[in-house]
């Protein structure tokens, strides 16, 4: 008989949108893997409000609500904290869970400023007998995995340049009220809101970033304030775009806009290398374009062309639902990453995407933010 998967229980802080979403993965655990790496439940949840706490747990399907983040901290059958906060809570959050000998599950980004990313690795490294993880759920489309194995197996060879973004639409209404997403001080803005998951990506597919040369834009200086009375100033930047050298030598351009009209959740990439190509888009995401420089050309084109690699929801075993010929969608990517986590945790290691990984990406962005505003070549600090 097949030994049974440990229970892991979970704190989560936080229970807004991506709260939800991260629950939903927890809960899913058991139907999508067979087995799964862990046997997930839901034990506490700490809101700002005894009206949300209780809410969250009624719709989480939590054992109890709480305001007091401690209660989720001195609870012995609490193994995971989940932070799903406003940025500007992740530092605290995160080394208060890690030394209350938790394991942690943190959203993106991992903090406001490179100086607290390092702090959270130090406190990560001092306690190695815990896993972490972070929701690049990037990483988890069947898609992008399949890129990174064409990548790694050497089928598109040196990577000369690329391109890549994450556009969302939504913010050009000027009548759109101020809120936390706005604000330097809570870590706002397009380049820790969409920037890190692409930027993460493409350190992932193509590995570290050498240097950055960066501008960004703010369309809209002023909004009304919650309520309607009155208006403030924003302060983050709407709009990143950034040149790129890569340590392997690969040049690229990558942007990130919450202006982009028309888009939804369009994250795309162009990968050019000596022996091959791949294009991806998330608003397309069941399909990689893949091209081969090995095949056959001819008058008429031969067999040569970007070819369409099926990769749905392809995920690897022991993957159970839904079947994998079924269209893939954006909540599957969170559910393959808390697998990822729960079986690192379960196995005694760290996973495909940590906060070691979040805090690499809190170094490009610590470098784009001083190119944009110097105007200067910026060179990637290593974390």
């Amino acid at each position: 008989m097949a030994a049974q998967p440990p229970t892991l229980g979970v704190g989560m802080v936080g229970f807004g949108f991506i709260g939800k979403v991260h629950a939903h993965a927890y809960r899913s655990q058991r139907l999508f893997y067979d087995p799964p790496p862990a046997l997930p439940r839901l034990v506490g949840v700490c809101t700002s409000r005894p009206d949300t706490a209780r809410r969250a747990a009624e719709m989480g399907e939590f054992e109890f609500g709480t305001t007091r983040f401690e209660d989720l901290l001195e609870r012995d059958d609490i193994h995971v904290i989940d932070v799903a906060t406003p940025n500007q809570l992740h530092r605290e959050q995160i080394l208060a869970a890690l030394a209350a000998g938790k394991h942690v599950y943190c959203d993106k980004p991992l903090a406001v400023t490179l100086d607290e990313a390092r702090e959270i690795v130090a406190a990560a490294q001092a306690r190695p007998e815990l896993s972490h993880g972070m929701a690049l759920h990037c990483r988890f489309v069947p898609a992008t995995m399949r890129a990174r194995e064409l990548i790694e197996a050497g089928r598109i060879g040196r990577v000369y340049h690329f391109r890549a973004a994450y556009l969302h639409s939504g913010y050009e209404d000027p009548n759109r009220p101020l809120s936390w997403r706005l604000s330097k001080e809570a870590g706002g803005g397009v380049l820790s809101d969409l920037g890190s998951h692409i930027i993460d990506l493409m350190a992932w597919l193509l590995g570290p970033y050498e240097s950055v040369e960066a501008g960004a834009e703010t369309f809209i200086r002023e909004r009304p304030l919650p309520g309607g009375e009155g208006r403030g100033t924003v302060e983050v930047e709407d709009y990143v775009g950034f040149r790129t050298r890569m340590w392997s030598g690969a040049v690229g351009f990558v942007e990130a806009s919450r202006f982009a009209t028309g888009s939804q959740d369009q994250l795309e990439f162009a990968l050019f290398g000596e022996l091959g190509a791949l294009r991806f888009d998330l608003m397309d995401p069941n399909w990689l374009a893949f091209y081969d420089a090995h095949d056959a050309s001819g008058d008429l084109g031969g067999e040569r062309g970007f070819k369409k690699l099926e990769c749905v929801q392809r995920y690897p075993k022991p993957n159970a639902l839904p079947s994998p010929k079924l269209g893939v969608g954006w909540i599957r990517y969170h559910t393959h990453a808390v697998y990822d986590f729960l079986a690192a945790i379960a196995e005694g290691r760290l996973g495909t995407a940590t906060l070691f990984d979040g805090a690499r990406v809190q170094a490009v962005d610590a470098a784009v933010r001083e190119s944009a505003a110097t105007g200067r070549r910026v060179e990637v600090e290593e974390v």
